[in-house]
């Protein structure tokens, strides 16, 4: 969880409503308010009217988090915004016009500013009818979270800032609760997607979710499916990317929702995985998700965390009760990629997202027929030319693949994946591991079988790779005698 909100509590003595105005008061200006936002302030102030910061922004300030985007609302009407940043602002954009958003950029600053609202909703699908509100507290009620219901107005006058809590939005962030100014239920009809962001924000933020939220969010998570896939898709990657993804997957799974987003993953709670070490497979793949976050050295790795979330997706339509009693998962990995490529497509993922998780999921077993490390050089040029590029990211998710409470056994996993390791850094010194080809290209295979450009081209080059990769690389008079005694026998 971000750092904590620290409070101080009230004197007994003390009027507990005036003293906590005097806290909100003296906490509002030790925020770190951007300069930009108070100079923005001073414009709308001068021509009467107020600007708020407001939402993610407070809320992140008052969590000492850093963002780029700052969010402001306002009385004045979106023509009157573009007056008041005429001349100031170093572009504005008004696609969200329509809304009451106006977009603005001053030097590196991206700064949005939206009329106050008070939507309704026609509950069938997520589209508002707009219409602009009198009232700030208005504006706050049709917001998501409480903890994104505070705003503070920004100007430069020393000492008269406002903060501005109506619905208990700073208490919720300092207990870490996740909880709507309005009812749940009436929040999520207007937009069932705010289900999901509660998800996001547990991951995000470390939250729980009042008990009231996680009802209706139970209650009500078919209504997930008036949502488009594409905004489906955008608040699960933010959530997956997280720092506490797993307690975000958690509840969706636990609400139900899971099953309108991947369902795949509460079905695994139906198998027992092969090892009988773990309660059921979902459980295996949250902790190796945790495990192949720790091996993240880069920042958050979506490609890793959703391969590493579903390479288990294939085992239960594959689950079969052998005669001797125990539980296989015969081509799991096969059945899985199927699988996984089919519900990133639906989640529409980026092309290459589906390609590198599907092919993570299809190769994270390769690694088992390694034994005791009884592979043939053959055999890892096919490891490294399969993985390619993901070469990395699959040891990260073979590695977190062992979740054995056996000590000996996770220990001897371990010392075998070094070994193959050890093994791939020992035949990079040798060869040109990473980008295999035959020793022939296709110019030269033509040359010399004196044939045209063809399929037979194709397939002589097919046979000279795999050639390549049982016997490692070839002086150019083996390459040739190894490609003129195939064709002898095949044109």
């Amino acid at each position: 969880m971000s750092s904590p909100l620290v409070i101080a509590a009230p004197s007994v003595d003390a009027d507990p409503a005036a003293l906590r105005r005097a806290q909100e008061n003296a906490l509002v200006e030790l925020l770190d308010i951007p300069a930009v936002a108070a100079e923005l302030g001073d414009r709308f102030r001068a021509a009467g009217y107020a600007l708020y910061l407001v939402g993610g922004s407070v809320r992140d300030a008052l969590l000492r988090r850093g963002g780029t985007d700052l969010d402001f609302t306002t009385d004045a009407r979106p023509e009157a915004i573009l007056d008041i940043v005429a001349g100031w602002a170093d572009a504005t954009w008004d696609t969200g016009i329509a809304f009451g958003t106006v977009g603005v950029r001053r030097a590196d600053d991206t700064l949005e500013i939206t009329t106050f609202r008070a939507d309704a909703y026609d509950r069938q699908s997520r589209n508002p009818v707009v219409r602009f509100g009198d009232t700030l507290e208005g504006d706050l009620v049709r917001r998501d979270f409480t903890v994104n219901a505070m705003a503070v107005e920004v100007h430069t006058e020393p000492g008269a800032r406002r903060f501005v809590d109506p619905y208990g939005g700073l208490a919720a962030l300092a207990a870490g609760v996740l909880d709507t100014p309005a009812a749940p239920e009436e929040s999520f009809a207007d937009d069932p997607l705010r289900m999901l962001r509660a998800a996001r924000f547990v991951s995000q933020l470390g939250f729980t979710p009042a008990d009231r939220v996680v009802e209706a969010m139970t209650a009500m998570s078919g209504e997930l499916t008036r949502i488009t896939r594409e905004r489906v898709q955008a608040e699960f990657s933010k959530l997956l990317l997280g720092d506490h993804p797993r307690r975000g997957i958690e509840l969706l799974v636990d609400t139900g929702l899971a099953e309108h987003v991947v369902p795949e993953v509460p079905a695994m709670r139906l198998a027992i995985d092969e090892h009988m070490q773990h309660k059921d497979v979902y459980t295996h793949s949250l902790v190796v998700m945790e495990q192949a976050i720790d091996r993240e050295t880069d920042g958050p790795d979506l490609v890793l965390r959703l391969a590493a979330l579903l390479h288990d997706v294939g085992k239960p339509p594959t689950r079969r009760k052998e005669a001797d009693g125990r539980v296989s998962f015969h081509h799991h990995e096969v059945v899985g990629a199927k699988m996984v490529r089919k519900r990133l497509r639906e989640l529409r993922y980026p092309k290459h997202v589906i390609d590198e998780v599907a092919q993570l999921v299809y190769l994270h077993l390769r690694f088992h027929g390694y034994g005791k490390g009884e592979w043939t050089d053959s055999a890892v040029r096919r490891y490294v030319t399969d993985a390619g590029p993901l070469l990395d990211r699959l040891h990260s998710l073979v590695r977190s693949d062992c979740t054995t409470r056996n000590r000996r056994r996770a220990s001897a996993l371990q010392r075998s994946y070094d070994s193959l390791e050890n093994r791939i850094a020992e035949l990079r010194k040798q060869e040109e591991l990473d980008s295999i080809r035959p020793d022939l290209d296709g110019n030269a295979i033509m040359e010399i079988l004196g044939v045209p450009p063809g399929p037979q081209v194709g397939k002589a080059y097919k046979h000279l790779l795999a050639v390549r990769m049982d016997r490692g690389p070839l002086t150019r008079e083996q390459a040739e005698a190894e490609l003129r005694s195939w064709a002898a026998e095949n044109l």
